[in-house]
């Protein structure tokens, strides 16, 4: 199988990027710009095809290309995003992943982030959160339901997204931030909970064995190192006053080779 991981560069507009939990910060575009590549060559150390769309001037939030699809192993779900300025984000994303999957496309009235799905197994946890409505999280249902997949709603606080609260480490982990969700609904996983001084520390991005994951949160870091998580650390500071983390920035997903 071949792993590939679809990106998309960083725009200039960038610095008017949606926020909702953050004040705004000067973001400075060349730095961002190069932390996103050495992102992109994380992504190819750990095994990634890197396939990345180019910037867009006018899709401030366009790096994130996490929360215009779920791709799973049958269908890729092309997401009807929450923020009203991002839905023009799904065109380009949908005909990235056109080629290497069929497309479930959420309608109106659902809304829904990428950033809001966690997929464990054969389960799907959505948030509902400001981005991610119970409309979608029918829809989901219903056009997953052909293959299998359990998908449940999670409520969240505090915090932008379900993958801004917890990931997956690995098939029997999570990353979790308890301020922010409840650890107890993701049943028969060991929870490791972020130190409480680094409230974004949650999100880490699995690629096969390793993790990637941002250099700001040390405290946690080491929590993961002693859990024996084998983690490849990224600076994403830049990225962070956007509201974005390592998931977001990525959609990775297995090919025939």
């Amino acid at each position: 199988m071949t792993r590939i991981a679809v990106t998309r560069d960083v725009s200039s507009a960038i610095v008017r990027c949606e926020l909702v939990h953050q004040e705004r910060r000067p973001i400075d575009v060349t730095r961002a710009r190069r932390q996103h590549g050495l992102y992109e060559e994380a992504l190819a150390a750990l095994g990634c095809r890197v396939e990345a769309l180019p910037a867009d001037p006018d899709l401030a939030d366009s790096v994130f290309v996490e929360d215009a699809a779920v791709v799973l192993d049958e269908m890729a779900v092309i997401t009807r995003p929450g923020a009203e300025s991002r839905r023009p984000e799904t065109a380009a994303v949908s005909g990235a992943l056109a080629p290497y999957r069929p497309l479930l496309v959420i309608e109106a009235p659902g809304t829904l982030d990428g950033g809001d799905v966690l997929r464990i197994g054969r389960t799907l946890y959505v948030g509902i959160s400001g981005r991610s409505n119970l409309d979608a999280i029918d829809q989901l249902s219903l056009g997953l339901a052909p293959y299998g997949y359990d998908v449940r709603g999670v409520a969240v606080r505090g915090c932008l997204h379900l993958k801004s609260a917890v990931t997956a480490l690995d098939d029997d982990t999570v990353l979790v931030n308890p301020d922010w969700v409840d650890s107890a609904v993701f049943t028969g996983m060991r929870p490791i909970e972020i130190d409480p001084r680094e409230r974004g520390a949650a999100n880490a991005l699995r690629i096969g064995e390793r993790v990637i994951y941002p250099a700001s949160f040390p405290a946690t870091r080491r929590r993961l190192a002693l859990a024996g998580i084998d983690v490849l650390e990224v600076d994403v500071s830049e990225l962070q006053k956007a509201e974005g983390a390592v998931t977001c920035c990525s959609l990775v997903f297995e090919v025939p080779s």
